[in-house]
């Protein structure tokens, strides 16, 4: 049997492709020895490897799981390599390749994918009603200067159908931990000039207290695991610089 492995950002950008299809002979495979054995056979990517997560089915996995190649259906699970921080070069760019229902925007229960202008309007009248006292909101926008360079445009890349599912999952374990705390957000992908927004966020509790800490958990969860990279082109070069915002 022949998996195949998605790649993303800069380990796809490494690669020079958005997949690459190893060949398995059955079983047992975790993600510790899929990676090795990715390594092995394309040693160029070992340092990548190093960081990278592994998802299986938009789900993370331990790194000693045991990972199956069919779901219980009998159909080919979708698994993803799932880099954290990832460096970048200023050479031409493998072009990501989307899989099957990528289509934008990719609309969640409580989150939104998108590749056209974010509306914080739009997010903030998804959690307002009678019973919220405050609504608290985070607006994320690309600014011109970091790390002591001058920035010149961002590039955001996602694995679609995992960051809408794990931004929903946060959303809701948020709502569960707050009383009364509803959440709403909305992520932007592709090429961005200075100033355009990038992720919005809405929050609102019965009391203002709530509400603020609902939105502050959301955006520092999302940060974390959900699998958005940007690259931050500046007048020197390119780079990886990560998930989120």
């Amino acid at each position: 049997m022949t998996l195949t492995l998605l790649l993303f950002a800069g380990l796809r950008q490494a690669a020079g492709a958005s997949e690459l299809r190893l060949a398995w002979s059955g079983g047992e495979l975790t993600p510790r020895a899929l990676k090795a054995r990715v390594a092995a056979a394309r040693p160029e990517l070992a340092t990548h490897l190093e960081r990278c997560r592994v998802a299986v089915d938009h789900e993370f996995v331990g790194e000693d799981q045991a990972l199956a190649a069919l779901d219980r259906h009998g159909r080919p699970v979708e698994i993803a390599l799932i880099p954290p921080v990832s460096g970048g070069h200023d050479g031409p760019q493998p072009e990501a390749k989307p899989g099957a229902g990528d289509a934008l925007p990719r609309v969640g229960e409580r989150s939104t994918l998108s590749d056209a202008a974010l509306s914080l309007a739009a997010v903030v009248e998804a959690v307002d009603h009678r019973g919220a006292g405050g609504i608290a909101t985070f607006t994320g926008n690309v600014r011109e200067h970091s790390r002591g360079k001058t920035v010149r445009f961002l590039e955001y890349e996602a694995y679609a159908p995992m960051a809408v599912a794990t931004m929903d999952r946060i959303a809701l374990a948020v709502e569960a931990e707050i009383p009364g705390a509803r959440v709403a957000l909305a992520h932007r992908v592709g090429h961005l000039e200075i100033g355009e927004t990038a992720v919005v966020i809405a929050a609102s509790a019965p009391h203002r207290a709530e509400a603020f800490t609902a939105c502050r958990e959301v955006i520092e969860r999302l940060k974390q695991d959900v699998p958005i990279w940007k690259r931050e082109v500046d007048t020197e070069g390119a780079e990886w610089i990560g998930q989120g915002p």
